[in-house]
């Protein structure tokens, strides 16, 4: 359900904007989940490259989901048992390495409680757009194949440098305005 949102999010991405500007240039994503003989539900692995056009420069964007066999399992209220994924964010301008780094849901655990963490994987990373502090991707850490959700934004600077902040769900919006 939320990678058809992270698509639609990208495909809007990649048509806005003159002077800082995004385009897919190469795009993988299936969006089937697969479970092994042994019960073990894995997402499948995505990748995303994109040219961004920022002030006037162009970079690399490449983000790649695959299930982290090494992490632990999370398992629903239903029993099922499914795979955790690592995500892989690259930034490149030219030949230069602006950015690299591979998040796990522990990478945001500042902003996930410990009782949804248990039950939560790493879902999914997209390029969202850019802001004058840089280059803005939305994270989802999820309940796997369900809406609940916790999402972050991730901020990287054309030097390089990180930062996170949790975003607010729209329950949380309309909560705040009825109240």
């Amino acid at each position: 359900m939320y990678i058809g949102m992270l698509l639609a999010v990208m495909g809007i991405v990649a048509c806005t904007g003159n002077k800082n500007t995004a385009k897919n240039d190469d795009t993988r994503v299936l969006l089937r989940d697969s479970m092994d003989s042994h019960g073990i539900r894995r997402m499948q692995v995505s990748e995303v490259e994109q040219t961004i056009t920022f002030k006037g420069k162009e970079y690399r964007s490449f983000v790649q989901r695959m299930p982290g066999d090494s992490l632990p399992r999370v398992k629903n209220e239903a029993g099922e048992v499914f795979v955790d994924n690592v995500i892989t964010l690259r930034l490149t301008r030219g030949n230069e390495k602006i950015f690299n780094k591979t998040f796990t849901k522990q990478s945001f655990s500042s902003f996930v409680s410990g009782e949804f963490m248990k039950h939560a994987i790493l879902e999914g990373m997209v390029f969202d757009k850019i802001t004058s502090q840089g280059f803005v991707y939305a994270v989802s850490v999820s309940y796997p194949q369900t809406d609940l959700y916790i999402p972050v934004s991730v901020t990287i600077t054309p030097d390089g440098k990180m930062s996170m902040v949790k975003e607010e769900l729209m329950e949380d919006i309309y909560i705040e305005e009825e109240e």
